[in-house]
């Protein structure tokens, strides 16, 4: 985790939410964003003087890549070695993000199935699931591309019958010091489980698994059989 997730806020909900400038083109609802799609990101501009709605490429290309095709790689970042990583440290120091998102979607194979049954994890319709994430800029002029990453941390309770990773969530309190504060330890701490314990585990329809459907059928609820621990085989879908 995590390699698929759905994004359906308008830009002008999420201005409003993160009480930030809008500084998209608009932005078109997407329930199954795939590595190196655009995607929405809350950050802070020096220039426009605080937090700024911006679309950036997910997967971060660091500037001393040498082509920006190693961001398929790169949608990832572990909350463990974000810090000291070569790739992901400078942007963990000066260029930290909230990545918003209706939910994420991880795929399942229970013991004696060929088939594999996918989930989506959310809060619900009246509130956003917030990715910790990092940006930065690579290339010049006509290239320039602004791109990111999402933390992600060891799953906790039912979250780990599925996959052993989650993405870094963020509540509302957090938002402020992840986007501003000193990058410290402090902003590693894993994420409450009190808010973990809100997440939906939705079994959800197989389409999801073709990036080229989209559409809100996908996050809709299907029937599937009940999570146990001694059944599950999680299906590893981490791309970095």
């Amino acid at each position: 985790m995590c390699g698929r997730y759905a994004t359906s806020r308008s830009n002008a909900d999420l201005s409003a939410l993160f009480e930030a400038t809008d500084d998209t083109d608009g932005l078109e609802p997407d329930y199954n964003v795939a590595p190196t799609d655009p995607v929405p990101i809350v950050r802070v501009s020096q220039s426009a003087g605080g937090r700024v709605l911006s679309t950036a490429r997910w997967g971060l290309v660091p500037a001393w890549a040498k082509d920006p095709k190693v961001g398929a790689r790169m949608i990832n970042a572990r909350a463990e070695t974000v810090a000291s990583s070569n790739a992901f440290a400078q942007s963990f120091a000066r260029r930290r993000c909230l990545v918003p998102a209706d939910g994420w979607f991880e795929w399942l194979r229970t013991e004696g199935s060929k088939s594999k049954q996918p989930y989506f994890m959310t809060l619900g319709p009246g509130e956003p699931c917030v990715f910790a994430g990092v940006w930065t800029v690579w290339g010049k002029g006509e290239g320039r591309l602004l791109t990111c990453s999402i933390l992600t941390e060891p799953a906790v309770g039912d979250l780990a019958l599925i996959h052993d990773r989650m993405p870094f969530l963020l509540p509302p309190e957090r938002w402020a010091a992840w986007l501003s504060g000193e990058p410290s330890g402090a902003l590693l701490e894993p994420t409450p489980s009190s808010h973990v314990a809100r997440l939906e585990l939705r079994p959800v329809g197989a389409r999801v698994g073709d990036v080229h459907n989209d559409g809100p059928d996908l996050v809709e609820r299907v029937a599937a059989p009940p999570l146990r621990s001694n059944e599950v085989d999680p299906i590893d879908l981490t791309l970095f």
